[in-house]
C-alpha cells in the first residue's frame, strides 16, 4: 500500500481494441474483476462504430492491426469533436521510442508495452480518468 487513495474505476466504460483475442479476454477479465463495463473490438473499423454507440470513459488500442492500424484509430478518434476528450492508452509488443513518439503525434496519452500487468492496466485508467471526478 503506497498511501495513495485508491480510486474507484468500478462502473467506467472501457474499451479494448486489440486483434489478438488473448489480449482482449486478458484485458476484459481484469477490467471486470474490477468493476469495469468492458466493449471490445477487433480492430480500428469495429471500433469506430462501437465508441459512437457506447461512449467509452477510456479506449485501449493495440498498434499493429489489419485494416485501421491504432494511429490511424487513435487520430480518427482525436480527431472526432465528440470524442477528443477521451483518453486513448496504445498497446504494443514494441517497446520502441519512435512507436511512443508516433503514439504521441496522434494523440495518446499513454503507451502500455504487452504483455501488460494488472497494475498496469487500471493505474493507466485512474491516472487519466481521476481528472474527471
Amino acid at each position: 500500500m503506497s498511501g495513495e487513495p485508491e480510486t474507484d474505476i468500478s462502473g467506467l466504460k472501457i474499451m479494448v481494441i486489440d486483434d489478438s483475442k488473448t489480449i482482449r479476454r486478458t484485458a476484459e477479465s481484469l477490467l471486470k474483476k474490477a468493476g469495469c463495463e468492458v466493449i471490445t473490438a477487433t480492430d480500428g473499423f469495429e471500433a469506430l462504430s462501437l465508441i459512437a454507440d457506447t461512449h467509452p470513459d477510456v479506449i485501449f488500442v493495440d498498434i499493429m492491426m489489419p485494416r485501421l492500424d491504432g494511429y490511424q484509430t487513435c487520430a480518427l478518434i482525436k480527431n472526432n469533436d465528440e470524442f477528443r476528450g477521451t483518453p486513448v492508452i496504445m498497446l504494443s509488443s514494441k517497446d520502441g521510442l519512435f512507436d511512443k513518439a508516433r503514439g504521441r503525434i496522434v494523440g495518446s496519452e499513454q503507451y502500455l508495452t504487452k504483455p501488460f500487468t494488472r497494475e498496469e492496466l487500471l493505474g493507466a485508467i485512474k491516472k487519466h480518468t481521476s481528472k474527471a471526478t
